[in-house]
């Protein structure tokens, strides 16, 4: 088994998504003989809450690590721990970010960046090469591609800022289109380091009998995408190859799954039975048969990543409904978001009265406490429908859904959550202090956390999966 996860990249930004802009021939190629599911999705927007997740088949706030950069427990059980102990042998090599229980399951990790080198990859064909002769293994080959800031890529030029396509919420200008191509050139380099893997394990005879995944942990590093429960903060790609199992080409499924739906899968398929603190259900049945349902619902939430936050969402086959516990801050993204140059083009349009509705979006507030989309026919989730008369049934279903959701695994909203540490606007960097030194960034409050969601519900001992 292996699973390639990306770092910062929305679902639509690889070629087999339609993205014809973007340079990913071994992904695509891998998607032709594989299944590219269209609506999978995690379970937050935020790069170690949503790693943990995945790896450990829960929600955020069952986690005991529901924040950016907070850990679980030692007790917790992973994913690959459970696999070691059938005799798996389990490799990690890229970037880690979860944890030292994580580490327990892995007989190597190597998240040393000396050795992953500048995109995190540099030692996955040396893993491919150690492993043991005859023994089942799992891979979790974890890329900083495409996390900010840009730096030393060979592929760097790949993509032409001038024939870049801006979509249309951020500013269709020099220094968006530099940075939408720099990205992709990032996103390349995942895809060139995919591609060695792939021929390494046809080398070694390993390639027909390898499941593969390739997935995300978030949205793309821009405004509009990363830490939003939008779809272009939780939406994944997520492409399973598998000639064992999987026959035919070109196979694509727009059945709901859910992040936590990836551990209990990879268990089932290797023959083992069911583990009962995983919160998501096998979807092994849609890799004979891709076209039927499965998921009614899923479930997202994100909280504090850089700033305080706490949103909920829910969709299902049509609607995505999300609840806003802070909607008096507005949502310009993370703080390697609003330092980018993106960004700038917009806060310099904002200036000038030149923004579209859709650009303004970021910096709307207060903001709607509920919101209710129609991904059918807005597929960027930009027109409320509980603004206009005619609110569908589907509202009052979501609404007591994500109830229920929250009930059964021991959601909460703490009366202290935790703060800002940042400023939720960049800093002139000439600009100095009364003492001469540079500004800060940095609030009264960075470095406090708060009290995380699920803390006072214990809701790391909740194995209850809620809605399905």
């Amino acid at each position: 088994m292996n699973v390639f996860i990306a770092d910062d990249v929305s679902w639509d930004d690889l070629g087999c998504y339609g993205n014809d802009q973007v340079h990913t021939p071994n992904i695509d190629a891998l998607a032709r003989g594989g299944i590219v599911f269209t609506n999978a999705y995690l379970t937050t927007s935020s790069c170690s809450p949503s790693r943990n997740s995945i790896i450990m088949g829960r929600y955020p706030h069952n986690t005991g690590a529901a924040e950016l950069h907070t850990t679980p427990p030692l007790e917790m059980i992973s994913l690959p721990e459970i696999l070691k102990s059938k005799d798996y042998y389990t490799v990690q090599a890229g970037k880690f970010h979860m944890g030292d229980y994580a580490k327990r399951g892995f007989d190597e990790v190597h998240e040393n960046v000396q050795i992953n080198g500048p995109g995190g990859e540099d030692h996955w064909i040396k893993s491919i090469e150690n492993l043991p002769k005859d023994q089942p293994f799992f891979m979790w080959l974890a890329s900083y591609d495409a996390h900010r800031s840009w730096g030393e890529n060979r592929f760097g030029g790949t993509h032409d800022p001038d024939k870049i396509e801006v979509p249309e919420y951020l500013i269709n200008g020099p220094e968006t289109r530099q940075d939408l191509a720099d990205y992709y050139d990032e996103i390349t380099r995942f895809d060139h380091s995919i591609g060695s893997v792939v021929q390494k394990l046809k080398d070694k005879g390993l390639y027909e009998n390898t499941l593969i995944i390739i997935m995300a942990d978030n949205g793309r590093p821009f405004p509009q995408s990363k830490t939003r429960v939008n779809d272009q903060g939780i939406k994944t790609p997520f492409i399973v190859h598998f000639p064992k199992m999987i026959n035919l080409p070109n196979l694509r499924s727009s059945s709901l799954i859910s992040a936590v739906d990836i551990a209990p899968t990879l268990i089932d398929i290797a023959g083992m039975e069911p583990v009962d603190h995983f919160q998501g259900v096998s979807f092994k049945k849609l890799l004979n048969d891709p076209i039927q349902k499965f998921r009614n619902y899923v479930f997202a939430e994100h909280n504090w990543h850089d700033y305080e936050a706490y949103e909920r969402m829910v969709r299902d086959d049509r609607y995505m409904y999300i609840v806003n516990n802070r909607p008096h801050f507005a949502q310009r993204g993370p703080l390697d978001a609003i330092n980018s140059p993106s960004y700038k083009e917009l806060k310099e349009a904002l200036f000038q009265g030149t923004l579209s509705k859709k650009q303004a979006e970021i910096f709307v507030s207060p903001r709607q406490v509920e919101e209710l989309y129609d991904l059918s026919t807005d597929p960027y989730q930009f027109n409320n429908l509980l603004l206009g008369d005619d609110i569908p049934l589907a509202y009052e279903n979501l609404r007591d859904q994500l109830g229920h959701w929250s009930e059964a695994t021991g959601d909460d909203l703490p009366e202290h959550l935790t703060k800002d540490w940042y400023l939720r606007e960049a800093v002139n960097e000439n600009e100095k202090d009364n003492k001469g030194q540079t500004k800060t960034r940095r609030t009264p409050q960075h470095g406090i956390r708060g009290e995380m969601p699920g803390t006072t519900t214990k809701a790391i001992t909740i194995n209850n999966k809620g809605p399905f």
